[in-house]
């Protein structure tokens, strides 16, 4: 896969070296294997997948669970696809749609995960509303981040309830992942999906909960 990556004329990543492009995007991909929910999850969604990082890294180490890999831009779907079949990965699919389309009422994907991920995304607040109606009840999202801000962490309190999510636990994972500041952020689905969740595409972004 990495090879594949460092050869696509795509450019998803500026990590073209194979060996550098292992600690860059599988060594920190595996850091999400410290969240026992997780490693314990037997239906994952990857919101905003890109590359396929940490979706089809995690797949290839949780062969029991299943991974959808949900990404908006096409190309970066096609890649992930060909990378899939060239390595045989039987649990794992890329899904071109946006993710608030695959949790409205009765599409899906409502509801229908026991952990989301997202590496490289979005801010915290953003993550939590667009995570709450993948997740069934008391399941997980994991969230990788840099250097902790408080400004940040102080939105996502502020939009927690209001998105059905709780914030449990911050694990420092740097000197795993190779990041010197890297943080897993670990949020659960505390209740029902709030009836007003999704909203429409892109507006969790532009106006956030925690705002």
């Amino acid at each position: 896969m990495l090879e594949l990556l460092a050869a696509d004329p795509r450019s998803l990543t500026s990590v073209r070296d194979p060996a550098e492009a292992w600690r860059a995007h599988v060594a920190d991909s595996l850091t999400g294997l410290e969240v026992p929910e997780l490693r314990m999850a037997g239906e994952i969604a990857d919101l905003g997948a890109g590359a396929g990082f940490p979706g089809i890294v995690l797949a290839l180490a949780l062969p029991g669970a299943s991974v959808d890999l949900i990404e908006s831009v096409g190309r970066k779907c096609d890649f992930m696809r060909e990378a899939i079949s060239d390595a045989g990965i039987e649990n794992a699919r890329a899904v071109n749609a946006r993710s608030e389309e695959l949790a409205t009422s009765g599409a899906p994907g409502r509801e229908a995960y026991d952990a989301v991920t997202a590496r490289a995304v979005a801010r915290l607040a953003t993550l939590a509303e667009l995570a709450s109606p993948l997740l069934r009840d008391g399941g997980v999202l994991v969230a990788w981040k840099g250097k902790r801000d408080p400004d940040e962490e102080a939105e996502l309190a502020q939009a927690a309830e209001r998105a059905a999510m709780e914030a449990v636990s911050v694990i420092e994972v740097g000197e795993k992942a190779g990041y010197e500041h890297r943080h897993l952020h670990v949020l659960r689905k505390a209740g029902p999906t709030p009836e007003n969740l999704p909203r429409r595409p892109g507006v969790a972004k532009k106006r956030s909960l925690g705002a």
